[in-house]
């Protein structure tokens, strides 16, 4: 019996709000305010250390189908964006069709040459990003996925006053992936704190701003 289609699809930025980092991932749900932040092995890593709290997840863009959401991601996740130092994520986007994380970790720690070139050389990169997205869209010509495509019709007026609402949220008060932080400088480094721990950095030297 086929899983039943969630109402909602989404690519999301999940932000640490102590140090900038972040995640992007895809995600599909009935809820969505359900507290999903992500599932990549650093992220979460990161949010037992600083906690929920410390954390925002903004939804970058909906879809209409799972499928069409793991062909964005694709688009969205590459080669070039987990190569940027403030990017958590580990592997490209588009589900099945790259290695996990886990075989990416082994891979490099065995001193394997594939996965030592996708880390140093960048045109390597670009070259593999580019044949992981023409892979999946083969797939799909070739009706190994099959992708209902949303050309040609709009969004339900429920699904618009629900992405407006969300949006309101993200970008009001405590919504706002920046609320409650500054950033501070002791004039050699530059980090974002929260505005409650702000005090007890000037008094050991810092001051606030990034110069």
């Amino acid at each position: 019996m086929a899983r039943k289609e969630k109402k909602y699809h989404f690519i999301y930025k999940t932000t640490n709000l102590l140090s900038g980092r972040y995640y992007i991932g895809m995600h599909s749900t009935d809820d969505l305010d359900d507290g999903y932040l992500g599932s990549g092995n650093r992220l979460r890593l990161a949010v037992r250390k600083h906690g929920k709290d410390n954390f925002k997840r903004e939804i970058l863009e909906f879809v209409e189908s799972r499928v069409e959401l793991k062909l964005r991601e694709a688009e969205i996740i590459t080669l070039d964006e987990i190569a940027k130092e403030d990017c958590m994520n580990l592997v490209v986007g588009g589900g099945g069709f790259n290695m996990d994380e886990h075989h990416i970790k082994c891979a490099i720690a065995g001193g394997n040459a594939f996965a030592e070139r996708l880390k140093n050389d960048e045109e390597f990169r670009k070259e593999h990003a580019k044949t992981v997205g023409d892979n999946f869209r083969k797939a799909h010509k070739e009706g190994k996925i099959k992708y209902d495509t949303f050309t040609g019709r709009s969004h339900s007026g429920e699904t618009k006053k629900k992405m407006g609402e969300t949006r309101k949220k993200q970008s009001a008060g405590k919504g706002n992936s920046q609320y409650g932080t500054c950033w501070i400088t002791n004039g050699e480094e530059v980090k974002k704190i929260k505005k409650e721990d702000l005090d007890s950095y000037i008094r050991d030297g810092w001051r606030r701003g990034r110069k």
